[in-house]
């Protein structure tokens, strides 16, 4: 069995300062461990992983943004960013020229059997400003990313997508529509995904809502549960049969988001 994660730590080195990351690794002992929103270099952060190959795409801009993935196994090969070829076609430059491109938002893991990808999807903004790119450049780009892979071997595209899919995937989908996070925009690149055969990992076992990886610091909102699922395991219809668990883990704090995890029989 292969168990992998993916957390958003929104700052890694917050999350290992207040000793949540120790126990992270303790508790679950992740195979593959892939870490979104990082705001560090590696030279940066202080933690022994004796056990793990450790990889790091950081932004250009310190402190924002960035990428990580741990591996007990080494990987073939890691390839940081959406090869160039594709962010030439799609022009990932929004409005205000902030290049997405550079900010450490995607890193891709070769293993014998599949692919790992990790992702932090660029937040659409509070005024939807970043809707064009996300809408017209991002998600097509980093979609045709996975299908070419996808031909090559099955993947497992993990991460912030920044987007619940459907009404069960937030507590409360009404006031929310349109608003960031749930635009008709949004939610269309990640139902391509689904489109193009990818699995949403999470509702092969559990249906209906409740299963939320993001809460609001404001209201007391993960004391309620009220949240939002925006973060994801998305897999090759090819492994449908390997997946023996995918799960949410609430229970682990540190972060504003909460880990989410696969368990593959390969």
């Amino acid at each position: 069995m292969t168990k992998l994660f993916s957390w958003n730590v929104n700052g890694i080195r917050s999350v290992i300062n207040k000793g949540e990351f120790q126990k992270f690794l303790k508790n679950y002992q992740p195979d593959i461990i892939c870490l979104q929103e990082t705001k560090a270099n590696q030279e940066q952060v202080e933690i022994d992983l004796p056990n793990y190959f450790e990889f790091w795409n950081s932004a250009e801009k310190k402190g924002y943004s960035g990428t990580a993935i741990f591996s007990k196994k080494e990987p073939i090969k890691v390839i940081n960013g959406i090869p160039g070829n594709i962010t030439k076609k799609y022009q990932l430059v929004d409005s205000e020229d902030r290049d997405s491109s550079t900010e450490g938002r995607v890193m891709t893991a070769e293993f014998a059997k599949f692919y790992v990808v990790t992702v932090y999807t660029p937040n659409s903004k509070d005024d939807l400003s970043r809707i064009p790119l996300r809408h017209k450049h991002w998600d097509p780009a980093f979609l045709e990313h996975c299908a070419l892979l996808n031909k090559k071997k099955p993947v497992l595209v993990c991460g912030d997508f920044n987007v619940a899919y459907t009404p069960d995937d937030l507590a409360r989908p009404g006031p929310n529509e349109g608003k960031k996070g749930y635009t008709a925009e949004e939610r269309e690149g990640l139902g391509n995904f689904i489109k193009a055969g990818f699995i949403d990992s999470l509702r092969l076992f559990k249906s209906g809502n409740g299963y939320y990886t993001w809460w609001t610091h404001w209201g007391n909102a993960r004391a309620n549960n009220v949240g939002w699922r925006i973060d994801y395991w998305l897999a090759s219809k090819s492994l449908k049969s390997k997946i023996k668990s995918a799960d949410i883990h609430p229970e682990q704090v540190g972060s504003d988001h909460c880990p989410v995890s696969i368990v593959l029989d390969i």
